[in-house]
């Protein structure tokens, strides 16, 4: 059957018919055979890490999109629609779009024998989006790993980034940080530039020897360089380097990290011959858009929303929350999936926590709230703990029980931060008109 609707083309890519997370790139690399190889005609900005891939991501297609160049950006996954993983010059892919591209893909992914991935499908096909559509630069955040990513097919990239590594994904990606490291070190190609986000000495020990290996240059961004000037609840202002007044939308300190990782991926691309003034660096920070990043998204109460989702992301977010709400103890709408290391992030968090509303995140891998609430009594007997029903259960009660100067931060798994982001603007919008 052809596909001529966008829900003909949605369950195209999430059908039945594609394998799940699978590692590996000998389906990607048919699939794209059978495409024309799309991949091959572009340039690219290659990003893996742990946390920060999405923010950094953001900050380099938003100043390249300044400096006049079609700028391609993918990442995953989506927090409220899927047009958001694949976009140009911040425009998603649109349903007529994704239309043609799966009409197109369809007859070719049933050629093989070994069915592709659903992340594949989504991977190919934005690789045809941003080649049909004659993007000059693609921005392009690895999905899991580096190595045996769907995104490692492309050719050397114009600049490989590694953001910051922590532990997640053990069970795919090895159980210490050297192990991950080895693995996001993996988009590591021949004669490449790599920039990196600081790391500890044993992880930078291990990019280093990568670096060696495929003869390519690399620069750490440096922390000591950083120097913040003003920070508010909108945004922040800092200088890098020889770069002066400058401002991130985006709060934590770790943003003013993941934006000098930016600096210096920028000036990689000026040695390349990439034209970016200084004043497309500067306006492409200041208009960086990236939702449910430490997200204040209403005040009084004061509410937030941020995608962490492990426990190097949740100390992130305490510190911020530490620095952003003058020590206030929040409200945490909290729900996880059962793979993560649930338990590390429960014990961070109590100490911080005025009350906890549970949640059972929509995901078939969510960890059932009731589980999650032992889980926190067996660390702390006398929290203040609600097992909620429903997404929408949860922003509501949360809001009832806060008063108009307290934090409500709702955390802990992609699948679920979207929604609550909506089901909060809604709730509390009366309360803002007030």
């Amino acid at each position: 059957m052809k596909i001529t609707t966008i829900n003909q083309a949605m369950d195209f890519i999430y059908g039945t018919t594609w394998k799940g997370s699978v590692l590996g790139l000998s389906r990607i690399e048919e699939l794209l055979r059978l495409m024309g190889d799309p991949q091959k005609k572009l340039k690219f900005v290659h990003i893996a890490g742990t946390n920060g891939k999405g923010s950094t991501a953001a900050m380099l297609a938003s100043i390249l999109a300044e400096a006049g160049y079609k700028t391609g950006l993918y990442t995953s996954p989506y927090i409220e629609h899927f047009g958001e993983m694949i976009q140009i010059n911040g425009k998603p892919v649109s349903d007529a779009e994704l239309i043609s591209h799966t009409a197109f893909m369809q007859p070719l992914a049933a050629q093989m024998s070994d069915a592709p991935t659903e992340y594949e499908i989504i991977t190919a096909l934005a690789f045809q989006h941003f080649q049909r559509e004659n993007c000059g630069i693609v921005v392009l955040e690895v999905g899991l790993g580096g190595r045996l990513d769907s995104t490692n097919v492309i050719p050397t990239p114009e600049v490989a980034i590694i953001t910051a590594i922590g532990l997640d994904h053990m069970a795919q990606l090895g159980n210490t940080v050297e192990k991950i490291a080895g693995e996001k070190a993996g988009i590591i190609k021949k004669n490449g530039a790599v920039v990196c986000h600081p790391q500890i000495s044993s992880v930078e020990n291990v990019i280093r020897e990568k670096c060696a290996e495929m003869n390519s240059s690399v620069i750490f961004a440096d922390s000591g360089a950083i120097s913040p000037t003003e920070c508010e609840t909108d945004g922040q202002n800092f200088s890098y380097k020889m770069h002066k007044n400058l401002r991130i939308p985006l709060l934590g300190e770790h943003q003013l990290r993941n934006a000098a990782v930016a600096l210096e991926t920028i000036e990689i691309l000026r040695s390349r011959g990439w034209k970016i003034s200084e004043s497309a660096l500067k306006n492409g920070l200041r208009n960086t858009q990236w939702q449910c990043r430490f997200e204040i998204i209403c005040k009084s109460p004061t509410v937030i929303v941020d995608v962490a989702h492990n426990p190097q992301g949740i100390q992130v977010t305490l510190s911020t929350l530490e620095a952003v709400c003058n020590g206030a103890k929040p409200i945490f709408i909290f729900g996880v999936l059962e793979d993560k290391d649930y338990e590390k992030m429960a014990q961070l968090l109590i100490p911080h926590a005025e009350k906890f509303f549970l949640v059972t995140p929509e995901n078939p891998r969510a960890l059932p709230a009731s589980t999650l609430e032992k889980c926190i009594r067996a660390a702390s007997p006398h929290a203040d703990i609600t097992v909620c029903e429903s997404l929408q259960q949860s922003v509501k009660l949360a809001t009832q029980s806060a008063t108009p100067n307290d934090v409500i931060c709702a955390l802990g798994s992609l699948s679920m931060i979207g929604a609550i982001r909506a089901l909060a603007v809604t709730e509390t919008r009366p309360k803002t008109a007030r």
